[in-house]
């Protein structure tokens, strides 16, 4: 399994040679779809590839509530994905909590009737590109729509779109106490995962959290592709290496 790092493009020479394999990107600050195409310039090719891209939506474009702007939204996502596919990454991560958090007063159902119809454009309009849509579930303390692996795992299988998957986040389940074995309930629909300890979101191995049923999941499911960390840092150059190995030890003994 490769082990990848969640950061910026500028420092991907000092990141590959901290051990880690990829880097994941931000859709807004790398792919910039908000900008014309004859304002945006392709970033220069790294000593890192760049497989996927995290923070998909700003806050301020909906895609729930009664304030959705369709063609606004479209418009951006085909941007987004004709620049990564242009970069060769494959995979764009929706999080973004802002964006689909559900207004108050909104009607649960309906943002999910919403979210649905979004999927399945935006899993279309990904289809074009050769990219994912990787539905990322929140804890609940973060956003109020979408906090578990069975409410995304519904939600992609409502859009039936083979461009639409799922993202599986070690840090949201362990902060909201979601067992490992809901990863044995959606392993077909897994396009990512991300990594970080429950109480800080730290790296692997600061704290110690065991990772272990997680990762054993993880193998049972057949997955065995891509991890980032997606984690904050005291001292990056110290913590990394560290952590790299504190997770293959784990990697490792779960047998990935």
């Amino acid at each position: 399994m490769l082990i990848g790092i969640c950061g910026s493009a500028d420092q991907a020479s000092a990141l590959k040679e901290l051990g880690f394999d990829f880097l994941e990107e931000n859709v807004q600050r790398f792919l910039k779809p908000r900008e014309s195409n004859e304002a945006f310039q392709s970033p220069a090719p790294g000593a890192l590839t760049v497989p996927a891209a995290n923070c998909f939506l700003p806050g301020d474009l909906k895609v729930v509530g009664p304030k959705v702007d369709s063609a606004a939204l479209h418009a951006y996502a085909d941007r987004a994905f004709e620049r990564a596919h242009n970069i060769g990454l494959d995979t764009i991560v929706f999080g973004s909590g802002g964006a689909r958090a559900i207004p108050e007063g909104w009607a649960k159902a309906k943002a999910e009737e919403q979210f649905v119809e979004a999927l399945k454009e935006l899993g279309a309009r990904a289809e074009g590109w050769g990219v994912y849509v990787a539905v990322e579930p929140l804890n609940r303390g973060e956003c109020n729509f979408i906090n578990s692996l069975a409410e995304g795992a519904a939600l992609v299988r409502a859009a039936d779109h083979p461009n639409v998957r799922l993202l599986v986040d070690f840090f949201h389940m362990l902060r909201d106490d979601e067992p490992a074995g809901e990863i044995l309930k959606v392993g077909d629909l897994i396009q990512h995962v991300h990594i970080a300890e429950k109480a800080k979101r730290t790296a692997p191995g600061v704290a110690g959290d065991d990772f272990s049923a997680f990762l054993g999941a993880l193998k049972e499911v057949g997955y065995s592709d891509k991890i980032s960390l997606e984690c904050g840092w005291g001292d990056l150059n110290a913590e990394a290496p560290k952590s790299i190995a504190y997770l293959r030890k784990q990697m490792k003994a779960a047998g990935l």
